[in-house]
């Protein structure tokens, strides 16, 4: 078979290059990115691939001594399909003769944001949250992390004004750090160690300051508010313009992560100072484990931080794939998980026979290209003797565990790996300290059969690629944690997901991006992966939110977001979950979905709720009187409405999997009040149901009208069990309001599950 596609491979050449031949010179050669119709391949052809080779290599004159798989730049299977090469304009014009061809234009320098996920998440500077709130100004995130590195780039106050005048913060000085290290963007820096110190009286803090010596707390400043960065790339990856969410927010840090070491206590400090310097949002990447509401330091301090009226933003966790890990599960936070975005970074794998596959990769070093190395296969890699043995050739390995294969590998120090892999954490591996890249397994057999066909194998491997467009996206990242809370398991959690996978932003410049073979690498950039990540992601949005929407509470910026969050993906399917075989997500892994700005600037209905109501919650969780007293900072609490019901944007229902068919069916009722806040006074909503498979899910009324703004309306939702038979651990559906105008969706998840959170 494979003679045969050769052999019609090179007929097909043959009969498109006697179209037309023209001479070019190398100085109009130009790089063109080419859509080519994948319904016109000829049979004669396996894959697109090989088709996109031999079509390009038909272009070829008889003066060029370029190789054709040194011409193409990408080959692009999801966001487009098509590829991307060099081509002198006579060559252009005649793969515009060429069968299949369908448009091209000419690769061009383009204004587009690093991270990407502003534009990933459809942020505009024409319309929708951005121009609306004037890109954040003047509010003020506080971020609670390791530190900021001040002389990065993302810091600058250019274009600011004055400091607000509410503003109450300082600029604390310490170990290389000046308190002019301030400005108009970053207003506040103060850390915190006293309990770290008092935990071990002989330690010493090396950099006693709020000078960052870790990376992660520039990384998450710099994504919630970033100013604007030309020229940011990390060794090439991911280049173009940084900016954060709210490019024109004002930024506070306040360190109580170390390299010593972190305890709750500076933690608790660290957002009681937050409250007092007058932040307007609090961005924690940061949680515990395993604790109750009232020993959770974030649970407990930013209770009294939304009670003045700051929105405090979490990260779900990195404790994924299994179900009820998550932490932060605290209901009057935002709650948020990770998942990726529609970018990748890649290597180009050339094989000697004109074959082009991409890789996964993030190698940083240099040279950024291996030309015309010799293969070898070793099948896991396991055996140290053959890997040294052949440490000047390509490895490739079947690796079902990128690990292990992974450290084979750089412990023989090999010159090159290709690791064919269905990981699901291929992410976490793909930064190598070494020239290698991550294989999918539909791609795999492609390499194996060429190394097994050819008496000297041989690849050219181009590192330093990135891919936009990429489909489908987002999927829920493996790592991120999963609800159902532990803390307060009748609060459906996570609330929404946001980017968080191979994120591009600032990074502290005295702490290592990676190594490359015994050297470490230093740069103003890094791409990392977390919740960390995601959560200021949602943190910067939450505060344009509050820029453009003043007048909202914590909660109604938190209903915003989640009920116009998608759960569809960028090709109109069911977002997908990487850490449960690519099925369909549930909201204990993604919340309500994934955040969409400009939607939640307009979410038409909002689920509103008070200190009255969480304390209401509180008093329905039997907790002791001191444990509510430690968690609402009050002499006395009122308990006489105490109700687990509380007036939130999701629903989660728990049922027995061991009860019998004797009895009556299961059934849980919630009660909702949403305030209207569209622009017509006078609105109507219409219900729309998603039902679950063995319940009856209804909702009373069936209509919602409002005859002015602001005004309330209640309803109830019912889950009825209609059969004992087995069900699945988790099942979802959704009840989504629609105005009468299809202006407003209003979307809230429904989930009914045998998992039995934990007990705390």
């Amino acid at each position: 078979m494979a003679l045969l596609e050769s052999f019609l491979g090179l007929l097909w050449m043959l009969l498109a290059a006697s179209a037309v031949c023209l001479a070019s010179t190398s100085a109009d050669v130009d790089t063109y990115i080419v859509h080519m119709d994948s319904a016109a391949m000829p049979s004669a052809f396996s894959g697109r691939r090989s088709w996109y080779a031999a079509t390009l290599a038909a272009t070829a004159e008889a003066s060029d001594a370029i190789p054709t798989d040194e011409k193409i730049v990408y080959v692009y299977d999801n966001a487009i399909h098509g590829f991307s090469a060099r081509l002198s304009s006579a060559q252009l014009e005649q793969l515009k003769k060429s069968h299949g061809f369908l448009s091209c234009y000419r690769d061009a320098p383009v204004k587009k944001d690093t991270t990407h996920t502003s534009d990933f998440l459809e942020l505009s500077a024409s319309t929708g949250l951005w121009p609306a709130s004037n890109y954040g100004e003047d509010v003020i995130i506080g971020v609670l992390d390791s530190g900021i590195w001040p002389e990065s780039a993302s810091f600058r106050d250019d274009g600011l004004s004055a400091i607000p005048s509410r503003w109450r913060g300082a600029c604390e000085k310490g170990t290389a750090f000046s308190s002019s290290a301030c400005n108009r963007k970053l207003i506040g820096a103060r850390s915190f160690n006293k309990g770290l110190l008092a935990s071990d009286p002989n330690l010493t803090i090396a950099v006693n300051s709020p000078r960052d010596t870790d990376g992660h707390g520039t990384h998450t400043s710099s994504t919630a508010g970033g100013n604007y960065v030309e020229g940011a790339s990390f060794f090439g990856y991911a280049s173009g313009v940084a900016r954060g969410m709210a490019p024109r927010a004002r930024l506070a840090m306040y360190k109580v992560l170390w390299d010593e070491g972190a305890v709750v206590s500076d933690v608790i400090a660290g957002i009681d100072q937050a409250i007092s310097d007058g932040v307007d949002v609090i961005s924690l990447s940061l949680g515990l484990d395993d604790v109750a509401l009232y020993e959770d330091p974030i649970a407990v301090a930013s209770f009294a931080a939304v009670q003045k009226g700051i929105f405090v933003s979490t990260s779900a966790g990195n404790e994924g794939p299994f179900l009820g890990f998550l932490h932060n599960g605290t209901p009057w936070v935002l709650t948020v998980a990770a998942g990726t975005v529609d970018r990748e970074f890649a290597a180009l794998i050339g094989l000697g026979d004109g074959t082009l596959v991409t890789g996964q990769s993030l190698y940083p070093g240099s040279p950024a290209s291996l030309k015309q190395m010799p293969m070898a296969f070793l099948e896991s890699c396991d055996n140290t003797t053959l890997l040294k043995k052949t440490r000047h050739k390509i490895v490739v390995c079947q690796a079902d565990g990128l690990g292990g294969a992974i450290q084979y590998l750089r412990y023989a120090k090999v010159d090159a790996g290709l690791f064919i892999s269905n990981d699901s954490i291929s992410d976490l591996y793909s930064q190598f300290s070494f020239p290698a890249a991550i294989i999918s397994p539909q791609d795999g057999p492609t390499i194996l059969n060429y190394i097994h066909r050819s008496s000297e194998p041989i690849a050219t491997i181009t590192f330093r690629q990135t891919v936009l467009g990429t489909k489908p996206a987002p999927t829920v990242a493996t790592y991120t944690s999963r609800g159902p809370s532990a803390s307060c398991p009748t609060v459906l959690k996570p609330d929404v997901m946001a980017p968080g996978s191979l994120i591009l932003a600032s990074w502290a410049q005295n702490s290592t991006v990676g190594r490359v073979g015994t050297h470490n690498l230093y740069s103003p950039f890094a791409i990392d992966s977390g919740t960390s990540m995601a959560c200021p992601h949602a943190s910067g949005v939450a505060a344009s939110l509050k820029a453009a929407r003043p007048g909202w509470s914590p909660a109604a910026i938190r209903s915003a977001l989640m009920t116009t969050a998608s759960h569809l993906d960028n090709t109109g399917a069911p977002i997908k979950d990487m850490g449960n075989r690519n099925k369909h997500a549930s909201p204990l892994a993604m919340g309500a979905g994934h955040i969409d700005p400009n939607r939640a600037l307009e979410p038409g209905l909002v689920y509103d709720a008070g200190t009255e109501d969480y304390v209401n919650l509180l008093c329905a969780m039997n907790f002791t009187s001191r444990q509510l007293r430690t968690i609402t900072r009050t002499a006395t609490v009122d308990c006489s409405n105490p109700t687990l019901d509380l007036n939130y944007p999701s629903f989660i229902a728990y049922f027995d999997p061991n009860k019998t068919s004797a009895g009556a069916p299961s059934v849980r009722e919630f009660r909702r009040t949403v305030t209207n806040i569209g622009d017509n006074p006078v609105a109507s909503y219409t219900a729309k149901l998603v039902d679950i498979k063995g319940f009856t899910v209804s909702v009373a009324p069936e209509k919602l009208s409002f005859k002015e703004k602001y005004e309330k309306q209640s309803f109830t939702l019912t889950l009825k069990e209609n059969t004992r038979e087995k069900k699945d651990a988790v099942l979802h559906g959704s009840l989504t309001w629609v105005d009468d105008e299809e202006k407003y969706v209003v979307r809230s998840p429904i989930v009914a599950t045998t998992v039995s959170p934990i007990s705390l």
